[in-house]
């Protein structure tokens, strides 16, 4: 049988914030309007909080590529970009 499937968006989204969230220094996932994790075409944006003081180059570059894996491996697809975008530090 031969065929097509499609993932949708929130799903791909979640596979997204979940691996982030996996990258040591990377606290949460940040929520609210415009924040969170969208996909758009083949790119992904990640709003996320950071530990206190990791290094937000190596940690963002280290969620790029954990995202960007972790989605091929999951829909045999690799995004485009994988976008971070630092919206909070966590202190404690």
């Amino acid at each position: 049988m031969q065929g097509d499937g499609v993932i949708s968006h929130e799903v791909v989204a979640r596979y997204a914030g979940d691996a982030a969230c996996e990258v040591d220094g990377v606290s949460r996932v940040v929520p609210g309007v415009r924040r969170g994790v969208r996909v758009e075409g083949g790119a992904i944006e990640l709003h996320l909080a950071l530990r206190f003081g990791v290094s937000i180059a190596q940690v963002g570059a280290a969620v790029q590529e954990s995202v960007a894996a972790y989605l091929e491996q999951m829909t045999d697809a690799r995004p485009e970009a994988v976008n971070v975008v630092v919206d909070e530090v966590d202190v404690a």
